[in-house]
C-alpha cells in the first residue's frame, strides 16, 4: 500500500484527495489524529453561520466523504485504510458543531473523539462491523462523534 500512495496517487483524482484530508491522510503515524484536526479549520470558518448550514455543510461533506472513501478504498484495494480521513473530518465537524466549544472544550472534545474512534466501544464496533463500503468507512466516525458528544455533555457540566 505505501507505494501506492504518495502525491501522484492523491493528484490522480479528486476522490483520493477528499477521502485522504488533502493529504493528511499520507503520514505513517497517526493519520486519523492528524486528519481529525482538518475538521478545526473548516469549523473555524463556519461557525459563525446559522447552525442548519452548518449540520447542511456536515451532511454534504458526509456524502461527498461516502463517495471518496468508497472510489479511494477500491483503487486502494482495502476494506477501511487507515489513510482515509475524510471519517474523522466529518464527525469531528459534527462534534464541533453540536458543542460550539472554547479552546480548552476542543481539546477536551478532541480527546473524547480520538478515545472512541479508536478504541471503538459496542455499539460503534458494531457499526464498523455492520457496513461496508464508503458508508461504512464513514458511519462508524459518526457513531464514535455522537458518542464522545454524549460523555462530553455529562462530564461537561462536573468539569
Amino acid at each position: 500500500m505505501t507505494t501506492l500512495l504518495n502525491k501522484n496517487f492523491i493528484l490522480k483524482n479528486p476522490h483520493h484527495m477528499i477521502a485522504l484530508g488533502f493529504g493528511t491522510g499520507l503520514y505513517k503515524k497517526a493519520p486519523g489524529t492528524l486528519g481529525t484536526l482538518v475538521a478545526i479549520p473548516f469549523f473555524l470558518a463556519i461557525n459563525k453561520v446559522d447552525i442548519y448550514l452548518q449540520l447542511l455543510f456536515v451532511v454534504m461533506v458526509f456524502i461527498l466523504g461516502i463517495w471518496s472513501s468508497n472510489v479511494t478504498s477500491k483503487s486502494l484495494k482495502l476494506k477501511d485504510p487507515s489513510c482515509i480521513v475524510i471519517d474523522e473530518i466529518a464527525a469531528f465537524l459534527l462534534l464541533l458543531i453540536l458543542i460550539n466549544p472554547n479552546t480548552y472544550q476542543l481539546i477536551y472534545a478532541f480527546i473524547l473523539f480520538r478515545i472512541f474512534d479508536i478504541w471503538k466501544p459496542y455499539p460503534i464496533s458494531w457499526i464498523e462491523n455492520r457496513y461496508s463500503g464508503g458508508f461504512g468507512i464513514m458511519i462508524d466516525d459518526i457513531a464514535a462523534a455522537l458518542m464522545a458528544l454524549i460523555i462530553y455533555l455529562i462530564t461537561d457540566y462536573a468539569l
